[in-house]
């Protein structure tokens, strides 16, 4: 009896060992993938910087005059490569460490579940892609040239006051603005998959949209410079993705309202079946 038991308690146990096991090789995988992609960047993080201190450069040079970005502890230029190097690995690597996720939760879905679930996997980097390339392209060559502004050339009885941004501070401020400008893009996926889920509907979100509005601002305000361009532009890529994920949410009712009208079609004619059988 007892040695059933133990067979019975292994059994149990087993399932949850073997996804113990699962989980830890799609984790090893993914740091592997992370590692690897670092080693094979970091020499040349160099080559990476420059093309992110490139918005900031072309300012310089419609400046004019002799312009640098400078570090003032011996070991700062290296840890910043570092930095930026592993944030790179960690970028490029998404998709894969996406793949590791999804195999990873794929076997205990059903087949409606992963279907509803594999957009948002695919929609989510390229949101994210979308929200750090509108960061490089736009909203760092503006707010760079707006805080540049304040630069003071000197002349009799002034001093001049020149930007001389440290090489840690900027990688810092930029990939804030990136990440920040790439959640903010996730918001379609985020109030989608709550919409799926029944927690939110389309008329409660269009019913709030004043106070979305409000929040849009607010948000952008807090993260962006201090430049009322840039806030203006969040706030208004803000609510364009609340507005389409009104949207998505009203198409999702759509269909699972043709759902349930459908199985309750088919139900009504198995009854009838049912009775004409009798």
């Amino acid at each position: 009896m007892n040695t059933d038991l133990n067979q019975d308690m292994d059994n149990t146990k087993m399932p949850l060992l073997d996804h113990l096991i699962e989980l830890r090789t799609r984790l090893m995988w993914s740091l592997a993938s992370i590692l690897l992609l670092f080693i094979v960047i970091f020499p040349f993080s160099e080559n990476v910087y420059q093309v992110l201190v490139q918005p900031l450069a072309d300012i310089f040079e419609e400046l004019g005059g002799q312009r640098r970005l400078i570090f003032t502890a011996l070991h700062e230029a290296f840890f910043t490569y570092i930095k930026l190097s592993l944030i790179t690995a960690l970028f490029i690597a998404f998709p894969f460490i996406s793949m590791q996720f999804w195999m990873f939760v794929a076997p205990g879905l059903y087949k409606n579940e992963k279907k509803a679930l594999a957009p948002f996997l695919v929609a989510t980097p390229v949101l994210f892609f979308l929200g750090g390339a509108m960061v490089y392209f736009i909203v760092m060559p503006w707010a760079y040239e707006f805080l540049l502004a304040f630069e003071l050339e000197g002349g009799p009885g002034t001093l001049p006051i020149v930007s001389e941004p440290k090489v840690n501070e900027y990688l810092s401020l930029s990939i804030n603005l990136i990440f920040a400008f790439g959640i903010c893009f996730e918001l379609p996926v985020v109030l989608t998959l709550l919409g799926r889920i029944g927690i939110i509907s389309s008329k409660g979100m269009a019913e709030k949209r004043k106070y979305a509005i409000l929040i849009s601002f607010v948000v952008a305000a807090i993260i962006t410079p201090p430049d009322v361009i840039s806030q203006i532009m969040l706030a208004s890529v803000l609510i364009i993705l609340y507005e389409i994920s009104i949207f998505s949410v009203r198409l999702i009712e759509k269909g699972r309202g043709a759902e349930m009208g459908e199985g309750e079609q088919t139900a009504s004619n198995e009854n009838a079946n049912d009775t004409s059988s009798i």
